[in-house]
């Protein structure tokens, strides 16, 4: 079973609902007051890139959709247990991990081959079972004033350096971070990221935080020097606060280092969804170039990766990145990394 990470994304802008609480979840009614939802959306993506989608899909296509929002490894738990009885139609993620724990338990539908079309083959499911909807980049965020950009580390397993103590910032919960975890496992082996581990939990002893967006404040304000996170939770904190109010920089680890890792969003049809073609309909639309330009132009900040949409707004081109090389298939299912983020006594 996947670990519980840190809760619902509600990003920076808050997004109107409609909301009922039904059976502890949060269920957003997302079209006409008083419509009828013909499909359920369980959603670990932020809210103000989910709502975007799920608004646009509505007007193109006049099917309603109502979101259910949780933590991704919350809703793919939920999945699990409620088998073949789940209302939901279609889950969306921020992370492949818990798409490649359902997939592993046969409750995903295939894609239609025309929507995996639109995407690189390496962003999306090897077994055609759930499609790469945009991407990320992990980065670290660091304040200048309290640490040069040449006194950080270069490479992941640095940052376990006892120089480092008391100004490292971590999210040990945050399955943005469960990635980089499984990464460095893959490169170096179970004890030397076991190791690793130890290193970090004592360098960011009274600097561990539930979510990649504190990180990113409180580097911001100068409580604490650096911190790892993905790079478009600091493209959305100026976009909030101003770049006049940016205290902060961004810097990558050295080129194919296994903490310069990406992170892929996807989105899979249920198999017990009793709408199959307008879950179908909704996978295509997210990697349409309507979709795909909904996520460009937004304040979404994450790398689209079908289609040919590329946004304008001053991040490094997706293209430029040179990360690890590690798959979707090597990146797992998450229970590797949660394993070994419990055994460090960090979870």
């Amino acid at each position: 079973m996947l670990g519980r990470s840190t809760g619902v994304r509600t990003g920076r802008r808050r997004v109107l609902l409609v909301v009922v609480v039904l059976g502890g979840s949060v269920l957003s009614a997302c079209g006409g007051v008083g419509g009828t939802a013909a499909l359920t959306l369980y959603s670990g993506q932020h809210e103000q890139t989910t709502q975007a989608l799920v608004s646009g899909f509505e007007k193109a296509t006049g099917i309603q959709v109502a979101v259910r929002y949780d933590d991704e490894d919350t809703l793919a738990n939920q999945i699990v247990t409620e088998g073949a009885h789940s209302p939901a139609d279609i889950i969306y993620t921020e992370n492949s991990p818990a798409l490649e724990y359902l997939q592993e338990r046969h409750l995903l539908s295939p894609v239609e081959p025309s929507t995996l079309a639109r995407t690189p083959a390496r962003f999306d499911s090897p077994e055609g079972d759930w499609v790469g909807v945009s991407a990320r980049v992990s980065v670290l965020v660091y304040n200048p004033r309290l640490i040069g950009r040449s006194r950080l580390p270069t490479t992941v397993l640095a940052m376990a350096d006892p120089r480092y103590r008391g100004k490292l910032a971590l999210a040990p919960g945050e399955t943005d971070f469960q990635p980089i975890v499984t990464s460095v496992d893959r490169t170096d082996g179970r004890a030397a990221t076991l190791r690793w581990l130890a290193g970090l939990k004592a360098n960011a002893e009274g600097h561990l935080y539930p979510d990649n967006e504190t990180i990113t404040d409180e580097v911001n304000r100068g409580a604490v020097a650096f911190g790892v996170i993905n790079q478009y939770y600091w493209y959305r904190l100026r976009a909030e606060i101003g770049a006049s109010n940016m205290h902060s920089s961004l810097a990558y680890f050295a080129p194919g280092d296994p903490g310069y890792v990406i992170d892929v969003s996807g989105a899979a049809v249920l198999r017990s969804s009793k709408h199959q073609a307008s879950a179908q309909r909704f996978l295509a639309f997210l990697v349409s170039p309507r979709g795909q330009e909904l996520i460009a132009h937004s304040d979404s900040f994450e790398y689209t990766i079908a289609s040919g949409v590329r946004a304008d707004d001053g991040e490094t081109p997706f293209d430029r990145l040179r990360p690890n090389r590690i798959g979707v298939p090597a990146l797992g299912d998450g229970s590797t990394a949660i394993g070994l983020l419990r055994q460090a006594g960090l979870l």
